[in-house]
């Protein structure tokens, strides 16, 4: 069996843990710099997943958008982009989202629930894969090292990275701090209660701090060495 990947939680949030607000427009909370520095870590990536949420509430195409940075991936003989992964247990995720429409290859990873309810519906848009009752993320990643995938970015949103941090599955954290605060009662955040593995007494090994413009991006190893 093939080393699973390098699990990468990639995150931006306000002060206070938000990674939204709840109006009906996306908040921006980085900078034009930061989306740059999280474009270079998407060229730099096998895969980049985030969760049916997300594709539902934002609807990201989640692309490399630096033309040079597609054609630096196709000249080491990559794609020009990194295969598209996203996780839904309910199998709700509509033929027209972005996130099907542009890039190369793209594939799902639901249950055998979900994978019924799909269908044929995204026949010729990515690849339905079914695991269990439900969406094992060990299993997950087992499958995505036997594709070929060494490096795997999370976007989101927040239950995704629970569950990873809970799982004890993820490698590295990059957080990025945006200065303002959201404080808004049901807010999606970067994290939700969950059993973490050591709990509150438990340090991340802190490898890096980076200010980015008015962003603060540190980067953390969750596991123990």
């Amino acid at each position: 069996m093939a080393e699973r990947p390098h699990v990468l939680l990639s995150v931006a949030t306000s002060i206070d843990g938000y990674i939204d607000d709840t109006s009906p427009s996306r908040l921006l909370l980085s900078n034009a710099e930061d989306f740059d520095r999280v474009d270079r870590l998407r060229a730099e990536s096998d895969a980049i997943l985030v969760g049916g949420n997300t594709l539902r509430s934002d609807n990201p195409r989640l692309l490399v958008n630096s033309e040079q940075r597609r054609a630096e991936r196709v000249a080491a003989g990559k794609p020009a982009y990194p295969l598209k992964v996203t996780v839904t247990a309910s199998g709700d995720l509509e033929r027209g989202l972005n996130f099907w429409q542009f890039g190369d290859r793209k594939v799902v990873y639901t249950t055998r629930a979900g994978a019924a309810r799909l269908g044929d519906s995204l026949d010729g848009l990515a690849e339905v894969v079914g695991i269990g009752d439900s969406v094992d993320f060990g299993a997950m990643l087992d499958d995505l090292a036997a594709r070929g995938v060494r490096r795997l970015m999370v976007e989101g949103g927040g239950r995704i990275h629970t569950q990873f941090l809970a799982l004890g599955l993820a490698d590295e954290v990059r957080l990025a701090v945006a200065p303002l605060l959201v404080g808004e009662a049901g807010a999606p955040r970067f994290v939700y209660p969950a059993a973490f593995p050591g709990g509150s007494t438990r340090r991340m090994r802190l490898l890096g701090a980076e200010t980015v413009g008015d962003v603060v991006v540190l980067r953390y190893a969750p596991k123990e060495n």
